[in-house]
Formats: structure tokens, sequence, C-alpha cells
């Protein structure tokens, strides 16, 4: 199957996660900028932390299949996790401001980042293993020493709002600092992929 139709069903999918996101957020009673803040103040962070996370998948994904023609099964499936686990971000991400930061609703939104770092792992190994030893892909990844180290990131935040100060704050604070962390780390353009394109396009 030619990779053009499961870019244009990737594309759709989380565009209607963006939207579902969106439609979580509550309208202030209020006409006042102190409404706002009261009333969408939190989500509004969440909103933009989960649709940061979405941009990146999306960019990324994107990208990625400028060095895919066909797609085999395995392809389709790796895809469809991925998809999966970014549509739970609506759910894990309402969860989250609705609960002002409990513990666990920010364990699960870590776990969410998480599954999704790890679909998109597979799904790039799974793409590397049908180009073959060749793979252009490949090339471009490298060592990938970011795509380890964001899930990292998010493990680290994980077990932080485990373990650190149960009857507090500090770490969930922690958590988030990590989850914002690894955001931050991607929104840096990674133009590795970029130059492999260029290469294959430019006649020898």
């Amino acid at each position: 199957m030619r990779a053009s139709r499961l870019e244009a069903f990737s594309d759709g999918v989380l565009a209607i996660i963006i939207t579902i996101m969106v439609l979580e957020l509550k309208v202030p009673e209020g006409h006042d900028l102190s409404d706002l803040v009261h009333t969408t103040g939190v989500g509004l962070l969440t909103y933009l932390l989960s649709f940061v996370y979405v941009g990146i998948y999306w960019n990324n994904h994107h990208h990625m299949f400028h060095l895919v023609r066909r797609v085999s099964g395995a392809v389709l499936w790796a895809n469809l996790a991925l998809l999966f686990c970014l549509s739970l971000f609506p759910f894990t991400t309402a969860w989250m401001d609705e609960s002002r930061f409990e513990r666990i609703p920010v364990v699960i939104y870590g776990l969410n980042l998480l599954g999704a770092a790890t679909a998109y792992f597979v799904l790039q190994t799974v793409i590397v293993r049908q180009q073959g030893p060749k793979s252009p892909l490949r090339q471009a990844v490298g060592t990938d020493i970011k795509g380890k180290v964001s899930p990292a990131f998010c493990l680290a935040g994980i077990l932080s709002a485990l373990t650190l100060d149960r009857s507090g704050n500090v770490g969930v604070g922690i958590a988030l600092a990590c989850f914002v962390g690894a955001a931050i780390m991607w929104i840096v353009p990674d133009r590795r992929i970029d130059r492999v394109v260029r290469q294959y396009e430019t006649p020898d």
C-alpha cells in the first residue's frame, strides 16, 4: 500500500484529537480576565502542553514518511498503535486538568506520554526493518539520541510523582517539569531527515 493513504488517515485522526481537546476547555462564566484565569487557566496550560506533543508527533510523522514509499501490514499496525496512544491524550489531559494536578492523574498522563514515545519508536523500527540494511530512515535518525532521552524524561517524571513527597506537590512538580522538558527538547528543529530527503531527491 502507498504511504500517502496512511499519512492522510493519520492526519485526520490527529486533527480530531486536537479538536476534542480544545472542546474540553471550559468557557468562563464572567467576562473578566480573572474569570478566564480562574475557570480556564489550568485547562489552557494542559491543553497547550498536549497540543505541543500532538504537534511534535505530527511533525515527526510527516517528516519520517517522506522516506517511506510503501507500507507493510506491520507498519500499518505500528502506526495504529501510535494513533491509539495519541487518541488517549484528550482523556488524560482532561483528567489531569480537572484534578488540578493530583498525583495519580499526572502519573497516568506520564504513562500516556511514555506509551506514545514507545509506539513511535516501534513504528520507526518497523519501517527501518522493512527498508532493509540500507534504510534511508536509519541513515537519517542515526543513533537517535533525542528519541532515547525523551522516554527517559517521561519515566523520570512518572517515578518522581510516585515516590517523591506523596503528601505534597514536589514529586508532581518535578514530573510536570520533566514532561515540559521533553517537549521543549523536540520543539528545537530536527533537520536529520530533511538532509537525507534532500540527498535522495538530488540527482547523482
